[in-house]
């Protein structure tokens, strides 16, 4: 079963159109025209044009324009959605190594079942891997929650690490390229806004498997027909 979490989807799904044609951008540089257009990440309204606020790829979806970054840091927000490490256990939780300056903070009780605190490493041990949402970010850490699906101790096969701003795309419009994956590879996969991603499949074959048609979607964020690319690239490499 592929997790992720609507927030993750968000790149692709703006009122339900399909993304029009994509065109590379530099800060400052005009995107759009007219009140009918909303700004959207990437981007800022000017009066009556929409700017863009980064270097990257322009893209229009629906009203919204945004601008997709060809590469960057992952930037923690409430309901994201992260694959970490355990990294050390404290007396009220667990802190976990979420690929960021400030490292995440796993209370007792936001674990998805009663953990005794005499027995917290036995339900998550340094080194053990899991799938958690940002439940808060402030200046003072960021909380994380396991309560939900897909959330939890992931088990079993491997992790490896793409650059997050490529994550969107390779989880594609409501789900439809991972779950392109999926179906080719046999595989669970569970994919962290912060660049991390879990792989666990029937034997090791179809995991790397997974993991290069991964990263080549990855490789090939910015070129167009992309699905079609992939489905080529899985009738290739039987």
């Amino acid at each position: 079963m592929v997790e992720f979490e609507k927030n993750n989807q968000e790149e692709y799904e703006d009122f339900g159109a399909e993304p029009q044609s994509r065109t590379i951008v530099v800060p400052g540089e005009v995107v759009a025209t007219g009140e009918d257009f909303l700004a959207g990440e990437g981007a800022r309204r000017e009066g009556n044009e929409v700017i863009a606020s980064r270097y990257g790829l322009s893209e229009k979806v629906g009203r919204v324009v945004k601008i997709i970054p060809f590469s960057g840091a992952f930037i923690p927000r409430r309901n994201n959605v992260i694959v970490g490490i355990v990294s050390d256990i404290v007396h009220s939780g667990w802190i976990v190594d979420i690929d960021y300056a400030q490292n995440g903070f796993l209370p007792l009780m936001e674990s998805p079942r009663f953990v005794n605190k005499n027995e917290m490493d036995q339900f998550l041990a340094i080194g053990d891997v899991v799938a958690a949402k940002i439940w808060n970010v402030s200046p003072k850490g960021i909380d994380l929650a396991m309560k939900g699906k897909g959330l939890g101790k992931l088990e079993g096969g491997f992790t490896f690490r793409v650059n997050p701003s490529r994550v969107p795309r390779i989880i594609g419009r409501e789900g439809s390229m991972i779950n392109l994956i999926k179906d080719n590879t046999g595989c669970n996969v569970t994919i962290g806004q912060n660049g991390w991603i879990w792989v666990r499949g029937n034997d090791i074959d179809a995991e790397l498997k997974a993991r290069k048609a991964i990263e080549f979607i990855a490789e090939k964020v910015l070129v167009s027909g992309l699905t079609e690319k992939v489905e080529r690239w899985f009738s290739e490499n039987k």
